[in-house]
């Protein structure tokens, strides 16, 4: 997700507005953990001796996720119906002009991590039909965003085993602690689902954490003339009476945050890197031609990320392009990013930069944002200094000159301890982030900054990582080098620091 700098800069960092920053109410805390950290945790509240947790205990969000069972894969078969004529709660009665009907069923497998006579799904809206656990059908119960779900038996640590949910309704639109909407949006001709920070519960049942990743099959049907994009790869599409189905395969672990599903009329390309990668790229027609420069770079920018960043994590790539209004922002959506009308080169690069930080490599929790943002800003700096323009240095220059009083937000807290919910997406959280990553660069050198960068994504692909985890990364690759200082004054540190 891209954030903005001051408009004298913009020469030098372009990207696009997004959320801002308003109240302070945490103290530092420095790294606070999950219990386990993890969608087989069972910190926060609602849990029993055999009832997993209503949440992992994230900072910001502590009912997302939840307790008792990791998620290994998700199998979604939905159908869209932007008319509303669909059955939303099984009365016989049809949605008409009430509005847009998502319908169908989610299958979870999962790995029991404790004895469970009874677990939390998160899902916010939607009617529930029927749940069944192992194939027997399985008492449940709601309570706000918990789907709580008691099997015919108990389940014992260690099994893996199966919930279906069937379920329909019309998803709803969340309003952010920010202001910003994700969930379920409405657009002109269907509707694009974003996720960040848990916009995903709203249109199917999980658990909806960034530390609980797990593969993903999409079975999604639509009328026939729209087009549903999905992450992944497109493994099948089949058109009968008037529905179009479209089968999408997402075989590396993902983070719900960063599920998507694009309904619509899009012009489609599909194509491939120079080295072989899939690229599936979905435009609305009304910003086909807009686009067209800016994503005929990506596999360039697909090249030059590969080559600082290390190997792609991912079996394809490409874009989502909706027309400006559909959002507010652009979404680093696994594998296929999201943008609100025609991107430009840079807000491509700042994307892209984010399937190794923050797709591949996820955020334990949310306070850890700043290794997604921070990194992917400083891509940008990298991807500007490479193409002719300003140096790195130069914009953090740039940037450290702006006082307390002429760019306030840029110092008003440290980007590894984001006071609220509201302030995960606020400039210190990205630019001053990406300052912290130059004052690496800095301190070891070029060359080692990309080795160290290589090394990083290498190390954790796939997997969660938090703030303790990569600066003790940091320190355990440069050991002759004292960052403490660093660390105290750039990553946790109150106000502008003194001059580097």
């Amino acid at each position: 997700m891209p954030r903005s700098v001051p408009s004298s800069a913009r020469s030098v960092v372009r990207s696009a507005a997004v959320r801002s920053a308003v109240v302070r109410v945490c103290a530092l805390g420095l790294l606070l953990p999950l219990a386990a950290c993890g969608g087989s945790g069972d910190g926060g509240t609602g849990g029993g001796d055999d009832v997993g947790a209503a949440g992992v205990g994230d900072p910001y969000f502590p009912k997302a996720g939840n307790g008792g069972y990791d998620v290994h894969h998700y199998a979604l078969d939905l159908a869209y119906d932007p008319d509303g004529t669909d059955d939303p709660d099984g009365t016989g009665r049809p949605g008409g002009a009430d509005g847009p009907v998502l319908s169908g069923s989610a299958r979870l497998t999962a790995r029991a991590t404790r004895d469970l006579a009874a677990f939390h799904l998160d899902l916010d809206g939607m009617t529930v039909r029927r749940v069944t656990v192992d194939g027997r059908a399985a008492s449940f119960s709601r309570e706000g965003q918990e789907l709580i779900v008691r099997p015919a038996a108990r389940l014992v640590s260690g099994r893996t085993f199966e919930v279906t949910v069937a379920y329909a309704g019309r998803p709803k639109t969340l309003t952010d602690p920010d202001g910003s909407k994700e969930g379920w949006l409405r657009t002109a001709d269907g509707a694009v689902a974003l996720g960040e920070p848990t916009g995903s519960m709203t249109w199917f049942p999980g658990g909806h954490h960034p530390s609980d990743k797990a593969a993903c099959d999409l079975t999604v049907t639509v009328p026939e003339g729209l087009t549903a994009v999905s992450n992944g790869e497109l493994r099948a599409r089949r058109t009968s009476g008037g529905r179009t189905t479209f089968v999408w395969h997402t075989a590396e672990p993902m983070a719900t945050y960063l599920a998507t599903l694009a309904v619509g009329r899009f012009t489609v390309t599909r194509s491939t890197t120079p080295d072989g990668l899939p690229v599936h790229v979905a435009a609305d027609p009304t910003q086909a031609a807009a686009s067209r420069s800016a994503l005929a770079r990506l596999p360039e920018v697909m090249a030059w990320a590969a080559d600082r960043f290390g190997p792609y994590p991912f079996s394809s790539t490409g874009a989502i392009v909706e027309r400006p209004g559909d959002s507010a922002y652009a979404l680093e959506t696994q594998n296929r990013p999201v943008f609100p009308g025609a991107p430009t080169p840079d807000l491509l690069v700042h994307e892209l930069a984010h399937q190794w930080f923050g797709d591949s490599v996820t955020p334990r929790t949310w306070r850890d944002m700043w290794l997604n943002e921070g990194f992917a800003t400083y891509a940008e700096w990298l991807w500007t200094e490479d193409e002719g323009g300003p140096t790195a240095e130069e914009t953090f220059q740039e940037l450290y000159a702006y006082g307390e009083d002429t760019y306030e937000d840029l110092w008003a807290f440290p980007p590894a301890d984001p006071p609220g919910a509201d302030d995960i997406s606020a400039d210190p959280v990205y630019q001053r982030g990406a300052m912290v990553l130059h004052r690496i660069r800095r301190t070891v050198g070029d060359k080692a900054f990309l080795d160290l960068v290589r090394g990083w994504t290498a190390a954790h692909r796939h997997a969660n990582a938090s703030t303790g985890d990569f600066t003790a990364y940091v320190e355990r690759q440069a050991p002759d080098q004292d960052f403490g200082p660093l660390w105290r004054d750039w990553l946790y540190g109150e106000g502008k620091p003194d001059r580097p």
